[in-house]
């Protein structure tokens, strides 16, 4: 399990390798338990980590105080939502007081980012723990998973005044699932965790966007299908991951086959008008019919998932 943290108190960050990172425990407990930890003592560096990693993090543990607002807002606007273990109550001087991002020097405890943020700080999946729970990290990650597990990608942001618009809570709804789709994949075959349903947001969906919006979703679609049909034949491993995120993306807009298979279709003219232009035969142009039958079955079977399991 990959585990980034970010923790100013020194103390704090010896207790949790502990227990990661501790030769006896990884000869003790299963394979499927071992942990890569990655810690981290700055704003900036923690950002640049997450951006380029925030596909493989499995879980965030973060220490409460004045920095973590910002910290979270943050990852709301890159639209990074992750398993998390929040630890408040780290009263040491080095942790209470640093350096934000603009130079200034801010001086706080635990309780006014509480108290500022509501009933919780990043989404409702979190664990939010006393620090001197610290010990049980390795019960705390995977609390944390479970939890982020049955995050619903319509969840509130707990800091009202942040601004985020119809494209880029897209793009959030989009990577939860994603995440939660690789999660549930990797602790079913190492934990035997059952798989998740999901809930969409009707004010996300197609129908209901601006018509800006609507063409920066088409848009979008657009570029990520032609990317999908141009690498379909060949041996690119990410094409799955590709596929995925065309279909994520369409499934909580509520884009509808038709709509789909209109994309297909008009790519489909320029590559024939390109051909003509190069006096190539179109027939090549039968084959990518594959590539729409793959992507509507993977549509389907999101749909499919969609509906909750009767009890």
């Amino acid at each position: 399990m990959s585990i980034c943290t970010f923790v100013r108190s020194e103390s704090l960050a010896q207790s949790l390798r502990d227990p990661l990172c501790s030769e006896s425990l990884k000869e003790a407990i299963a394979v499927e338990h071992r942990y890569l930890l990655n810690q981290i003592f700055s704003l900036p560096e923690f950002f640049d980590w997450v951006e380029q990693h925030k596909q493989q993090i499995d879980c965030l543990i973060l220490q409460e105080d004045w920095s973590l607002r910002s910290l979270i807002n943050r990852l709301y606007e890159q639209g990074i939502l992750l398993p998390v273990v929040i630890l408040s109550g780290v009263t040491d001087e080095a942790s209470q007081r640093s350096t934000t991002l603009d130079g200034q020097d801010r001086t706080s405890t635990a309780t006014d980012s509480t108290q500022v943020l509501g009933s919780y700080l990043y989404h409702p999946g979190e664990v939010y723990v006393p620090v001197t729970q610290a010990d049980k990290i390795v019960r705390l990650i995977e609390r944390a998973i479970a939890q982020f597990l049955t995050l619903a990608p319509t969840c509130l942001l707990p800091d009202r005044s942040i601004s985020i618009d119809a494209i880029t809570e897209l793009h959030t709804q989009n990577f939860l699932m994603l995440q939660q789709r690789r999660l549930t994949e990797k602790l079913k075959e190492r934990l035997g965790y059952l798989g998740v349903y999901y809930k969409r947001n009707p004010q996300s969906f197609f129908r209901y966007l601006s018509r800006t919006e609507k063409q920066e979703l088409l848009q979008q679609l657009r570029a990520e299908y032609r990317k999908i049909v141009l690498s379909y034949f060949s041996k690119e491993s990410t094409l799955n991951q590709t596929i995925d995120q065309f279909v994520t993306t369409a499934f909580f807009a509520d884009i509808s086959v038709s709509q789909i298979v209109e994309i297909h279709m008009e790519l489909m003219d320029d590559f024939s008008k390109q051909l003509q232009v190069e006096g190539r035969s179109e027939e090549v142009l039968l084959d990518y019919r594959l590539t729409l039958i793959d992507v509507i079955a993977h549509l389907c079977e999101m749909y499919r998932r969609s509906i909750p399991r009767e009890s």
